[in-house]
């Protein structure tokens, strides 16, 4: 077994701001070969269904830091496309956090 943080190289932060409620979709329908690590080739699985940040944190049991690493850099090698959630100088939409807090309570 492998060691999260030997997965992300060491790395806690992604190489681009990533929200936990930004949601995620595969960029290919077709399934990711042996050549990918096993964390890539879970996410692309999950991302088929449009799935936020969070979720699929809770869904892999991994910590969110490690889940924003792994996206953000499937994301730079086009294989998941991230939509990043609208917000405005006072910040997230009331009813986008309704949303997310909805989300969790469901898992």
């Amino acid at each position: 077994m492998v060691r999260l943080y030997a997965v992300t190289g060491g790395r806690t932060a992604p190489t681009t701001r990533l929200a936990m409620e930004a949601l995620v979709s595969s960029a290919t329908s077709a399934r990711l070969g042996l050549s990918y690590i096993r964390e890539y080739r879970a996410i692309s699985e999950l991302c088929h269904q449009i799935r936020s940040v969070a979720e699929i944190s809770a869904l892999l049991g991994i910590p969110l830091g490690v889940a924003r690493v792994l996206i953000s850099d499937m994301e730079s090698e086009g294989l998941v496309r991230v939509h990043h959630p609208h917000s405005d100088a006072r910040g997230p939409d009331r009813v986008l956090l309704e949303r997310v807090l909805s989300g969790l309570h469901r898992l």
